[in-house]
């Protein structure tokens, strides 16, 4: 009785031929009147039994969900509890952990070579300034500067006066 009964409870589907020959077979004509019958009835008890199910497992979804509410459980928190523990699990995992020292230690090592770049092109512009082409040009600009000034103070004086 109990391994008939345990052929039943498979979760395993047919497959294959299995299935194939299941479908295919037509075994009403080597039934009986009464075997139909019962089976008949066996297959309303079955689906019967299995709307019952469904409705029990919608009712316990329903509940569930209101547990879920009356414990401030909502789908966003339940996401970022996921996320969050899959953020630790990641960082636990020796991967992660390599991974991290390697950028960190190629992140020092840009650091100090946009420093070094950094600190080699103020040496060059101190050392341009300090030039005599610069300081040619740097005097040139600032006479340049100077007589526009003068010119501009110049006219506007006479504008003013002829008004």
């Amino acid at each position: 009785m109990e391994a008939q009964a345990q052929g039943l409870l498979e979760t395993e589907p047919l497959r294959g031929r299995e299935e194939d020959a299941v479908a295919s077979a037509d075994f009403s004509s080597i039934l009986s009147e009464e075997e139909k019958e019962e089976l008949k009835a066996e297959l309303v008890q079955l689906e019967d039994e299995i709307t019952t199910l469904r409705q029990v497992l919608s009712a316990k979804e329903r509940h569930l969900i209101e547990i879920k509410q009356k414990l401030g459980m909502n789908l966003m928190n339940e996401l970022k509890q996921n996320f969050s523990k899959s953020w630790h699990d990641m960082q636990t995992t020796t991967a992660y952990k390599k991974t991290h020292e390697t950028l960190s230690h190629a992140g020092q090592k840009a650091t100090a070579a946009f420093s070094n770049v950094g600190t080699a092109i103020s040496k060059k512009f101190g050392d341009m300034r300090n030039s005599p082409t610069f300081k040619s040009f740097e005097e040139r600009v600032e006479t340049t500067v100077t007589s526009l000034k003068v010119f501009f103070r110049r006219r506007s004086y006479e504008e003013a006066k002829e008004e």
